[in-house]
């Protein structure tokens, strides 16, 4: 492409890309450049056309959710839905130490669980500390958190399936064949540390994530150290001595696949307390995300004081999140589309969309299908439909999604995602964009473009998405590609698709199905307008600008 670009610039090798063009099958020209246009090309026009498409609101059966990079954790408000999502998790724990020594005469200090926040400095305040703001937390409302041990134990593999088959979960506390017990995950109560005035670190019965610096003290009241925001709250001390310090030497702690058995992990549980309800993302997997144990032990040295010691519990990867909405998404037409696509993430819903009717070359030679017509007008092909010669050059294809601002109450996603949805894999063109790792929400711009805002103001409504899909109209075209149905769905990360395939749908049948891991990390939702609508100005179209020779 980019030997093209600079060959096209000098006017004797135009003169022989002219002389060649239906030969031509190369995708030579962005419609916003200079290259070839009417301006610098009297042998060429520039012009662009709309395809009719469907698109159609496609409910999800329950996703699968163990496996996730984030977890959610909260209610969140629904106002496009009118309802709520509600999240909790179950997650492993996995010692720091296989078969501890503790040590003589343990003393307990405290028990600490600490999750951090995804947050951001912002500045500093005249003490020195830092001022945060919360990231990926939505909602002002309240939610009563309760912590559990459960006894319900998280298989890696799938006995019913193959030997290295993993085990999957899904949202509706399922493995897909049996319901999870809530009174296993339930087992036993885990009580916050309780001080000589009655108060606990946070008030789970009325829990809202804080945005403040941590600031750790001694016992003098010195500052010591200052963290970033988290969930990070002291507990009981008993239940902890009893179920780890006192098993010192006992089989249960000798070894990994015992201590799983032994401690099968913590259940986070949420229920509503009011009217909002908040929702927060949270990465477990974080080095600061544990649990600590604090105590004293004798030292080893005869007479000296004793020696301050910690033993951790970090969360392991075998996590299963359980999402529920207390309304329904009605799936749509898949044969005439929909006048709105509903797209909400967690336990929701996806678009898809049908390019040329959702035709491909067939062996009928007396009737032309949608995709033929579109096929014999931009390429000439042999007699099994294939790719010989190009009669018209794709410059840019794009399919534009105008945001239902009428439905739509704020708090849209930032960001939307399209794939394969037939292979279950991105689109040649996510791979052909530029990625960027430190701020996804500027990753793959040019493929998956950022909501378009009024007046470019990140706190005005939603105007539009523009998807731009040049290199899959390309493979349709010259590679002879199969016209595949496309899935669109909301994100919460773009770059976690770059090495997924897409989670399981356990839709009930032999049929595979799947979602985008960043669909089901973000409990967000929007309203966009489909090609049924009468608005014509906002209908969804595949536009392509391509350029053709003047005969």
């Amino acid at each position: 492409m980019k030997k093209n670009k600079i060959a096209l610039r000098n006017i004797a090798v135009l003169a022989l890309l002219i002389s060649s063009f239906i030969a031509c099958d190369k995708d030579f020209a962005d419609i916003d450049s200079d290259i070839i246009n009417d301006d610098n090309a009297t042998h060429f026009s520039t012009t662009s056309r709309d395809f009719d498409v469907i698109a159609y609101t496609k409910s999800l059966d329950p996703v699968q959710t163990n496996g996730l990079p984030i977890n959610m954790l909260g209610i969140y408000k629904d106002n496009i839905n009118g309802g709520f999502t509600t999240a909790s998790f179950v997650t492993e724990v996995e010692s720091s130490l296989i078969n501890p020594t503790f040590g003589e005469n343990v003393v307990m200090d405290s028990v600490v669980l600490n999750i951090p926040y995804f947050s951001r400095p912002i500045e500093l305040d005249e003490d020195g500390g830092t001022i945060y703001e919360l990231d990926s937390v939505f909602g002002g409302g309240k939610i009563k958190l309760s912590l559990f041990e459960s006894n319900y134990f998280l298989r890696d593999f799938d006995p019913s399936g193959e030997i290295s088959d993993p085990q999957n979960y899904y949202a509706n506390m399922s493995t897909g064949i049996d319901l999870i017990d809530s009174n296993q995950l339930e087992a036993v109560p885990l009580e916050l540390l309780v001080d000589e005035d009655g108060n606990t670190d946070l008030d789970f019965d009325e829990f809202a994530p804080s945005p403040l610096q941590i600031e750790l003290r001694d016992e003098e009241g010195e500052l010591t150290n200052r963290l970033a925001p988290g969930l990070r709250v002291k507990l009981d001390t008993t239940y902890w001595r009893t179920k780890i310090i006192d098993k010192e030497g006992e089989p249960e702690l000798s070894n990994s696949n015992n201590f799983n058995d032994y401690f099968r992990g913590i259940y986070f549980k949420v229920e509503a307390v009011d009217g909002e309800g908040n929702m927060s993302l949270l990465n477990i997997t974080a080095p600061a995300s544990n649990i600590t144990i604090f105590y004293t032990r004798d030292s080893d040295v005869e007479g000296a004081d004793p020696i301050n010691a910690t033993y951790t519990l970090n969360f392991r990867d075998n996590r299963v999140n359980f999402i529920s909405n207390d309304f329904t998404i009605p799936d749509g037409n898949e044969t005439t589309g929909d006048e709105n696509l509903i797209l909400k993430g967690g336990q929701g819903s996806v678009a898809e969309i049908k390019l040329f009717n959702g035709d491909d070359i067939d062996d009928d030679d007396t009737n032309e299908n949608a995709f033929e017509a579109f096929k014999n007008e931009f390429v000439v092909t042999d007699a099994e439909g294939k790719f010989v010669s190009s009669k018209k050059l794709i410059n840019e294809a794009n399919l534009v999604f105008f945001v239902n601002q009428s439905i739509v109450d704020g708090d849209e996603p930032e960001r939307l995602y399209m794939y394969d949805a037939n292979n279950g894999t991105p689109l040649a063109d996510y791979f052909l964009d530029n990625a960027n790792t430190s701020f996804p929400t500027f990753s793959r711009i040019n493929h998956l473009g950022r909501l378009q805002r009024v007046d470019d103001d990140p706190t005005q409504d939603g105007i539009k998405y523009k998807i731009k899909i040049t290199e899959h109209i390309n493979n349709l075209l010259l590679r002879d590609s199969t016209n595949v149905a496309l899935g669109l769905a909301v994100s919460g990360n773009i770059n976690l698709e770059n090495s997924n395939f897409l989670f399981d749908v356990l839709n009930g049948t032999d049929i595979e199905e799947g979602t985008p891991v960043s669909s089901i990390i973000t409990p967000r939702s929007t309203v966009l307008y489909g090609n049924n609508t009468s608005n014509e100005e906002k209908k969804l179209y595949l536009e392509i600008f391509f350029t053709e020779p003047n005969n």
